[in-house]
């Protein structure tokens, strides 16, 4: 008989929203089931590499953070996406590295800067039961993650057996760990840019609602959510109404809805599978999880891009993506830790 795995994360206080999310659910949008997951997966993959997970291993995404946890047992974690000036036991930690907890330590997450989600990724991946190929938390439906819902107060998270082979470097001064931290800090301007495709309903825009939606600045407003990015700007009008308008369609995240009112809304990984809204653009898959770290309120631009730009972008992440795990597999093998003293050396001389 399997005995049932101890909790090890204890929710002292969750903050505004904290959700278990793996990469998402997948192939399943045909029977109605949004994808969930992280919204910035590229920090939680980094996160999950640093502690020795597979990169789609379930952990706690927090939103504006704000967070006290509690640990029942010794383990490996990871933080990493928006900096919450963690502390483990008041002492402060530094996040996009491996850091070792034990039993009884607490840790604290400030309100976020510089972001909005942070993640929490531990040894092993957080143990809920999967819901068709994923431990996601999808909200809106109520399933996945712990029984559908945030995590609140006094819940208790098990871990799966975390990779006993995994020896890693806690130093942080690893190629890795910097390549993270460049990564998210691309997304920190004072006016950030999403890169757009435009969408099969662009050209039913007048030519004015074209020129507004690249030449303005777009406003995060606080209806925003897990489904949807609200933005505000000028009223994006279309050309007279084709007769019958448009039928439900599939739609992804990343899509660029504008509704009556002619404020658009961008589809996120909550999203729902069809919409009847027409689409103006999509926001590349290379740039969806820097919007996810914009705060409300905050300021965006949209710049056309091609499907040939937008297949590169793609590309660029799945290098650099590449280039952490080559770095990793360098730090298993002490290459990384004996160049950089060889280099440290030579330097001192």
């Amino acid at each position: 008989m399997t005995s049932k795995p101890q909790p090890m994360i204890e929710i002292v206080r969750a903050g505004v929203l904290a959700t278990v999310q793996d990469l998402g659910r997948t192939g399943y949008r045909r029977f109605g089931v949004c994808t969930s997951g992280a919204l910035d997966p590229l920090s939680l993959y980094v996160g999950n590499r640093l502690v020795g997970n597979r990169s789609d291993a379930a952990g706690i995404e927090f939103t504006l953070g704000n967070a006290t946890l509690r640990f029942h047992a010794n383990g490996l974690i990871a933080l990493t996406g928006a900096d919450c000036r963690a502390t483990l036991d008041g002492a402060p930690v530094h996040a996009w590295r491996a850091i070792p907890v034990q039993r009884g330590q607490t840790l604290t997450l400030r309100v976020a800067q510089g972001g909005v989600r942070a993640y929490l990724c531990v040894a092993g991946g957080i143990d809920v039961p999967e819901m068709m190929g994923s431990r996601s938390t999808d909200l809106k439906a109520g399933f996945g993650g712990l029984e559908g819902r945030p995590l609140k107060d006094g819940d208790r998270l098990p871990v799966l057996p975390a990779d006993t082979t995994y020896a890693p470097d806690i130093s942080g001064d690893t190629v890795a760990v910097k390549a993270a931290r460049w990564t998210f800090d691309r997304a920190q301007k004072d006016t950030p840019v999403m890169r757009v495709l435009p969408g099969p309903e662009y050209d039913d825009f007048v030519a004015d609602a074209q020129a507004a939606f690249w030449e303005s600045d777009w406003t995060l407003t606080p209806n925003s959510n897990r489904m949807g990015f609200r933005l505000q700007g000028p009223e994006l009008k279309r050309k007279k109404q084709r007769s019958g308008d448009l039928l439900s369609h599939g739609v992804v995240p990343g899509v660029i809805q504008v509704p009556p009112s002619g404020q658009p809304i961008v589809l996120m990984a909550d999203a729902q599978t069809t919409g009847g809204y027409p689409k103006i653009g999509s926001v590349i898959l290379a740039d969806q999880w820097r919007l996810a770290q914009i705060p409300l309120g905050t300021r965006v631009r949209f710049e056309r891009v091609t499907l040939e730009q937008a297949e590169a972008a793609r590309a660029d992440v799945a290098r650099y993506l590449q280039q952490i795990e080559t770095a990793l597999d360098w730090q298993r093998q002490g290459i990384l830790s004996s160049a950089h003293r060889t280099a440290k050396t030579r330097l001192n001389a």
